[in-house]
């Protein structure tokens, strides 16, 4: 069993957190556990990177022990009033949905306590044994962490300040939630994520994050040495181009503590291939 039933997964945009994430999924499920994994923001990666042709509000099943969803604020709105309005069933809601959605286009922190409340709240149902998010990119995903707190001090008394302060309690429990921010040995991304962490760690918004680096290369175990014996032509410079990326690799590796390196995976694959080749590495990270 892990020990955190909620992982979200943050990165800059473009480090493979969308493939990083379904991996993460594919491993727990094949160790027998029920997983859900939820992309937080209804777009495509999660699907592709599960070989799902499209993802609903409803969980499916997509292998033994899988399950996956889109995010839409729209139902989650629905579903907060029904559960915890205590609408019944079928009742329209119609009126009181679009009511909150104008509120939650305009007032701050509630469309992403919305959209961060569903995956806190499928955690807690005990039908699944960890829930995998795909999370937005860290600046966004920032503002997602921020919300419960920002509702909390605008809201002084009642039961949505007291969902508000559950939700960001268990958001910072350690043993509720991890947080998985994937890079890649750049300097960007990394420098990017170095913010992040600070960031959350500063401002107590989650527990200290875990960093993945991505789409690092394996050492050709080539020096500069062995330059020298090749000779001019393309062989040299695609030797001199490996060493120049190693080195560049290797200074931000050290730059951050991480709990695992993922492979750059060379060739022609398809999304939901790269997801399974990453489930493979990924086991002693999760």
């Amino acid at each position: 069993m892990p020990t955190s039933r909620l992982i979200f997964v943050s990165g800059k945009g473009g480090t493979g957190k969308s493939a990083v994430a379904a991996a993460t999924a594919i491993d727990f499920a094949r160790r027998g556990l029920r997983v859900l994994a939820i992309d937080m923001l209804g777009q495509t990666g999660l699907a592709a990177h599960l070989r799902s042709p499209g993802l609903g509000y409803d969980p499916t099943e997509v292998r033994p022990g899988l399950f996956a969803m889109a995010m839409n604020r729209s139902d989650a709105l629905d579903e907060y009033l029904k559960t915890q309005l205590h609408i019944p069933q079928g009742a329209p809601t119609g009126q009181i949905s679009a009511a909150l959605a104008v509120l939650a286009d305009t007032a701050p922190g509630v469309r992403e306590i919305i959209s961060i409340g569903k995956p806190v709240a499928e955690a807690r149902t005990h039908s699944w044994d960890v829930v995998v998010v795909d999370a937005p990119s860290l600046g966004q995903f920032q503002s997602y962490l921020r919300a419960p707190r920002i509702i909390a001090e605008l809201v002084p008394t009642g039961n949505v300040r007291r969902l508000a302060s559950g939700l960001e309690a268990r958001l910072r429990d350690e043993e509720v939630t991890s947080i998985h921010l994937i890079t890649t040995p750049a300097e960007l991304p990394t420098l990017e994520t170095t913010e992040a962490i600070a960031t959350i760690h500063d401002e107590r918004l989650a527990p200290e994050p875990k960093v993945f680096f991505n789409r690092v290369l394996e050492d050709s175990g080539l020096v500069v040495s062995d330059l020298k014996k090749l000779g001019d032509g393309s062989l040299r410079d695609a030797s001199t181009l490996q060493l120049d990326l190693e080195t560049e690799q290797s200074h931000w590796l050290n730059e951050l503590d991480h709990a695992t390196t993922l492979p750059y995976l060379f060739g022609v694959f398809t999304p939901g291939e790269i997801a399974e080749q990453l489930a493979d590495r990924i086991d002693s990270a999760t």
